[in-house]
């Protein structure tokens, strides 16, 4: 989007900052898991992102 009275952009979403905090989310959430609970985690997170893939299509 871009202002009308210049030419600068004007900011909607902010790509780093997002990723930064969805990084320090799964962080936190990992912390104090073994290996098989984050083999466990990732599964269940990739399996909940498909589902929601397929939802969309």
């Amino acid at each position: 989007m871009r202002n009308k009275k210049s030419t600068e952009k004007i900011k909607t979403f902010d790509t780093v900052k997002t990723f930064r905090v969805i990084k320090e989310t799964i962080s936190e959430e990992m912390a104090d898991m073994n290996f098989e609970q984050i083999k466990q985690y990732l599964k269940k997170a990739s399996q909940e992102f498909r589902k929601g893939q397929e939802a969309l299509s």
